[in-house]
């Protein structure tokens, strides 16, 4: 069932609505972990694969689930901050990589199908781009809750993983100054290359973050007065879907910069907000890393990408589902007449 058409019409509802959401389930977390004991394999011989497993399985609420209906969902929107040249690419590249989606020639239309995941995509008011967040506020309340929604409905209880990604031209440049918010420092530490800007321009895009920042002081002691004053249409719409599989228990993977940003306003809500949550990859970009260390994940896969599209998350999926069908199909060391270690 999907979820309901207005789940909340105000950021504090929204806020009260992720209160105490449900955890995972303990009794099929430990029954995982002793199954996971009498497989055939010496202890920990499969590593974080092991650890995977029994993540998922405490969210499904079984010893030894399946995955089954895996769903990605990439979230596109416009930001004001993208005219003022942070981005290799112009703005109107937002539209025509969603057409591209739609007509399946995108990486993520790939990863997707390799995955065997439904993929979904959402466009929020590509003609209405955020507000120059160098200047004031991305959004306004209305606005901001709107996205969320957005994120919210996308995710259904019938499906047992959830990926999200984005599209959005000048969104690195907003995911930097959300880090900035949220976590301090100086912008040089949170703005990297982005779509490929280097050198002097690199300099500029970081002195817009710093910039935005100082727009926008008076939000700094509110997450998510953060996420709407600093974020764009498709990082909060990346939240609220979050949020909802939070609610709902359904296991999410993390893409790369973009997404975790908009995961770490969640996180500075209330870190256990991500506890259904693992990064699925490090992203080429060059604050991922420090991000995810000050949320305290590690991420699955390393292959120097930065693409954003939900497409290192996409890729991690095949990972997981190796992981949850070794820990299914094996022969437990009493089935398969096996000798254990003593």
């Amino acid at each position: 069932m999907e979820a309901e058409a207005q789940p909340f019409d105000s950021l504090e509802k929204f806020a009260k609505a992720i209160e105490n959401p449900p955890s995972a389930s303990r009794r099929a977390r430990d029954e995982a972990l002793e199954r996971n004991s009498r497989l055939t394999k010496p202890a920990g011989s499969l590593g974080r694969l092991e650890e995977l497993a029994v993540w998922f399985a405490s969210w499904k609420g079984l010893a030894a689930p399946e995955l089954l209906s895996p769903r990605i969902v990439v979230f596109a929107a416009n930001h004001g901050v993208a005219a003022r040249g942070v981005s290799a690419y112009p703005a109107q590249v937002t539209a025509q990589m969603v057409a591209n989606f739609e007509s399946g020639g995108a990486a993520i239309n790939q990863l997707a199908r390799t995955a065997q995941a439904e993929l979904r995509v959402h466009v929020l008011s590509l003609d209405r781009p955020t507000r120059d967040i160098a200047e004031g506020p991305a959004m306004n309340e209305n606005e901001a809750v709107e996205a969320l929604c957005c994120g919210w409905r996308s995710v259904s209880d019938c499906v047992d993983l959830l990926v999200v990604g984005e599209m959005g031209i000048g969104n690195t440049t907003s995911a930097s100054a959300i880090a900035l918010a949220l976590f301090g420092g100086s912008a040089g530490d949170w703005t990297g290359a982005g779509t490929g800007v280097s050198g002097a321009r690199l300099k500029y895009k970081s002195r817009i973050v710093e910039q935005a920042v100082g727009a926008n002081k008076t939000s700094l002691s509110n997450p998510l007065e953060i996420l709407r004053c600093l974020g764009g249409r498709e990082i909060a719409a990346m939240a609220g879907a979050i949020a909802r599989a939070r609610v709902l228990g359904i296991p999410v993977i993390l893409d790369g910069f973009v997404c975790t940003a908009a995961a770490s306003v969640l996180h500075a809500v209330d870190a256990s907000l991500l506890d259904h949550a693992v990064a699925g990859h490090l992203s080429k970009e060059s604050s991922h890393g420090k991000l995810l260390s000050e949320m305290g994940m590690s991420p699955l896969l390393d292959l120097g990408m930065r693409l954003g599209e939900a497409s290192g998350a996409a890729l991690a999926i095949g990972l997981l589902r190796s992981a949850v069908e070794l820990h299914r199909g094996m022969s437990t060391f009493e089935e398969a007449g096996v000798s254990s270690a003593d």
